[in-house]
């Protein structure tokens, strides 16, 4: 029996009327010049890969449901100079995926080592980019990607380089990212690097569930009033006045992984019917932190694999934890952020998962 064509066979005349990526270049607001990526899976799932913030993730939808939040500040354009105190909170536009590191990820610090700022700088370093590959639906390749080098790199001193690769496929709700860090200088350079995945309405709400399995610590005092065992802190909660400004809480995770090695987080919205599950190796990030920050206007859910909580440089080099890269020396990062909608089964699927809880 001959192989059953697809429904646009011999119907369309470009791969972009099924999916595909677009560059172009924002041209108004604090994020003007900014090159960006949008991506577009033809699932209801597209997706804008911001260049110059070091190919992080900005906006992401699924036909008309937003996943991710979005800062006040919105999209804005690099800053080196937030690389200082509590500076990159002034250009932080959120956004499904923000990139911590890559030798610091963790509040402002300074010791013999040096200063380093609120998470580091690659979120405010721009990519050169190296290819864009667009799918061929005739020839049955659906798949897609683009490919940048990101570099944390100064003369006489550090040079880590991030080669980045996102990817996703003509027909699945998936986002691949797959990253490797080398040491392209000539000394042994600290390495931290923490994922920042953001969500926000309407895919986090009142009621929605947040998964994964693994034991937590509160990140410090006030932490502990959300993150104690008379607390449903798996449930998003209506906004709270005491988190309006910096009010927030944090947990750190030992997570778990499957028999395959992968570690399962995720977020589902049973009024909406939508999940966002994302899976990481635990080889690789064996850390997860969620924060909560239910600010009234200023409402977000974070799930973050990480090499290290974000404790930042000097503890991780006080409790023997930091990472230390040789010259030439890689280290490479997988993650899948997969949206599942009820069609999919979406409780099957997180219940049944060995990874969550």
């Amino acid at each position: 029996m001959a192989p059953q064509q697809p429904q646009w066979h011999n119907k369309i005349s470009h791969h972009a009327q099924l999916g595909g990526i677009e560059t172009s270049v924002l041209d108004n607001g604090p994020g003007r010049g900014n090159r960006i990526a949008w991506v577009n899976t033809g699932t209801g799932l597209r997706f804008k890969v911001v260049i110059d913030r070091c190919m992080d993730i900005a906006e992401a939808f699924f036909n008309q449901h937003s996943l991710v939040w979005l800062s006040y500040a919105g999209q804005t354009a690099p800053d080196p100079s937030s690389d200082r105190g509590i500076a990159w909170l002034k250009n932080f536009g959120g956004g499904l995926c923000t990139t911590c590191g890559l030798t610091h990820a963790g509040g402002p610090e300074q010791d013999e080592h040096g200063e380093r700022g609120l998470h580091g700088r690659m979120s405010n370093t721009p990519a050169e980019i190296v290819s864009v590959i667009q799918p061929d639906p005739v020839t049955g390749n659906m798949d897609m990607s683009i490919t940048g080098i990101i570099k944390e790199a100064s003369a006489l001193g550090t040079c880590l380089e991030l080669r980045r690769t996102i990817s996703a496929r003509i027909g699945e709700a998936v986002v691949r990212i797959h990253d490797q860090v080398t040491n392209r200088g000539n000394t042994t350079a600290p390495h931290m690097l923490l994922y920042h995945f953001n969500f926000g309405w309407p895919l986090a709400d009142e009621g929605a569930e947040l998964y994964w399995s693994g034991p937590l610590q509160p990140r410090d005092e006030l932490s502990v009033q959300i993150f104690n065992k008379n607390y449903n802190f798996r449930r998003c909660a209506a906004p709270l006045a005491n988190h309006a400004g910096t009010g927030e809480a944090a947990a750190f995770i030992d997570v778990a992984a499957g028999k395959d090695g992968w570690s399962t987080c995720g977020l589902h919205n049973p009024q909406i019917g939508l999940a966002a599950v994302l899976r990481f190796k635990k080889e690789q990030l064996p850390w997860l932190t969620n924060w909560q920050h239910w600010g009234p206007g200023e409402y977000v859910t974070g799930l973050e694999p990480g090499t290290h909580p974000p404790i930042g440089q000097a503890a991780a080099r006080k409790q023997g934890t930091l990472i230390l890269l040789q010259p030439g020396e890689s280290r490479s990062y997988e993650l899948e952020l997969s949206v599942l909608t009820e069609k999919n089964n979406i409780n099957k699927i997180l219940f049944h998962d060995e990874t969550i809880l």
